[in-house]
């Protein structure tokens, strides 16, 4: 059984950062394409950053320069480093493996 779960969400000042994690249960990080996604209130779900087995990563361009994934196999964890926070990147962000398994999700909150 696959399990994901996200953590690192939180109220933030713009221009502050945060780090995400994904830990990942039943199934490696490193074995598998992983993504985070966001979805904020009104709006569809989208593609923040992906990183595929062999490490290469695609990174959208609102977030480009400010947002990096990346991962630790032997954590078997996934993350998002998030810097210059802007209030547009409020939303939930989740955790995606093999485009198929997604976690609970967490709040990233961007306000003064």
């Amino acid at each position: 059984q696959v399990q994901l779960v996200e953590s690192g969400g939180g109220l933030v000042q713009p221009g502050g950062s945060l780090r995400l994690s994904c830990v990942a249960s039943g199934r490696r990080v490193d074995m598998n394409n992983m993504g985070w996604y966001r979805q904020a209130p009104g709006k569809q779900r989208e593609l923040v950053a992906e990183i595929s087995v062999g490490g290469a990563t695609n990174i959208a361009k609102s977030v480009k320069g400010r947002f990096t994934i990346s991962r630790d196999d032997d954590k078997n964890t996934l993350y998002l480093q998030m810097n210059n926070l802007k209030v547009e990147d409020t939303a939930v962000y989740y955790c995606l493996m093999a485009f198929r398994y997604w976690g609970q999700g967490t709040q990233v909150t961007v306000s003064s």
